[in-house]
């Protein structure tokens, strides 16, 4: 028997790291994980099970995804001179493309911004920098942004455009600004992209730099497990030799086809979270106990201003409703809350219970 436990085995990065936690939502009014709540129309569902039936299971997938990428590049208007890269989700883009770069790499981000850039690059072992967004308004620290990138000389930065978990849209000349300072990559993650008019992809063809990421999760298809990467050709032949064989099983790449020929559903779903979005944000802007942030993607972020956050979760909770709560963050995430847009009963039944835990909570 060893002299020490087997996980000292493991980098003490690793062993200082906590898992990502996804909280257990049985029986709870799901507002947690920014997820279209929509299901299929039942014809469409019919025809999507026919189309499914020709899915060979025996075989091992197309490892290029080749159709699959061309119905990706068609209805995301990808230009014709950029490649495409896609992962099983974002998450592996964002593992691909830190397991690219060299040991002693810098990653540099926004914060607070999506929590896996960061939980990827320590597993690797890289130097992780975060930089602060200005307070209240959570735009980009320019001259704090391009100090860190001056000094740092980041090989990859990532900007959540929205940005997760604040909801904005970051003013695209600053991004314009990082691109042209960046030694190296920087990724303009989409991810939100279906409830936002605005978007990098059509800048690829003038910053040899830029990559632009997004995802079907939020279109309503999370649990298809799909992203992909847009960019130069180049850069991306390169990632692709990191990519795994097979990485998108042969039922993602049918579904997403699918889905993407019959997409006329989810886009009409997705002006309906719009819709409902304006409706929360006008609700929640009413309650003085409270400050709404305004949000361009499928979630509302809200500080408590006089009631602990984690009091009001806790009641939300034993309400049956399940939001993310942000406060063990800390920094500007203190006392903050995240809704994402459900069905209208669903956002009515999570005002109504945010109510009685602010008028109920000491």
């Amino acid at each position: 028997m060893p002299n020490q436990p087997l996980t000292s085995l493991f980098r003490p990065e690793i062993l200082a790291m906590s898992a990502y936690h996804v909280a257990d939502a049985s029986n709870f009014i799901k507002l947690d994980a920014m997820e279209n709540p929509y299901g299929w129309p039942e014809a469409i569902q019919q025809a999507w099970l026919e189309h499914l039936k020709d899915c060979p299971m025996n075989r091992y997938p197309d490892p290029e995804a080749k159709a699959l990428a061309d119905a990706l590049r068609q209805s995301n208007q990808i230009p014709e001179q950029a490649g495409i890269l896609l992962g099983n989700g974002s998450d592996e883009i964002i593992q691909i493309l830190q397991m690219a770069l060299s040991s002693d790499a810098t990653v540099l981000a926004p914060e607070p911004g999506f929590v896996m850039y960061k939980q990827i690059a320590l597993s690797l072992g890289l130097r992780y920098q975060g930089v602060p967004l200005l307070a209240d308004s959570f735009e980009l620290d320019m001259p704090a942004m391009l100090e860190a990138i001056s000094s740092l000389q980041p090989a990859l930065i990532f900007l959540a455009y929205p940005n997760n978990p604040t909801g904005n849209l970051f003013d695209a000349k600053t991004i314009k600004q990082i691109l042209a300072a960046a030694p190296g990559l920087v990724v303009v993650d989409e991810a939100y992209a279906p409830f936002a008019d605005a978007s990098f992809m059509d800048q690829l063809p003038h910053h040899p730099n830029l990559l632009v990421m997004r995802t079907v999760s939020k279109l309503g298809l999370a649990g298809l497990r799909l992203g992909f990467l847009a960019g130069d050709k180049s850069i991306l032949e390169q990632l692709n030799k990191i990519r795994l064989p097979y990485n998108i099983n042969c039922l993602t790449q049918e579904t997403a086809r699918f889905a993407l020929e019959h997409q006329q559903f989810l886009l009409e779903q997705t002006q309906t979270i719009c819709q409902q979005r304006t409706e929360v944000l006008a609700a929640l802007q009413k309650i003085h106990d409270i400050k709404a942030y305004p949000s361009s993607a499928n979630f509302i972020l809200f500080k408590t201003l006089e009631k602990s956050a984690n009091a009001v979760f806790d009641s939300l909770k034993q309400q049956g409703i399940l939001i993310k709560n942000l406060s063990s963050q800390g920094g500007l995430m203190g006392n903050c809350l995240r809704v994402t847009i459900g069905k209208p009963e669903e956002n009515q039944a999570f005002l109504a219970a945010l109510q009685y835990a602010l008028n109920n909570t000491p």
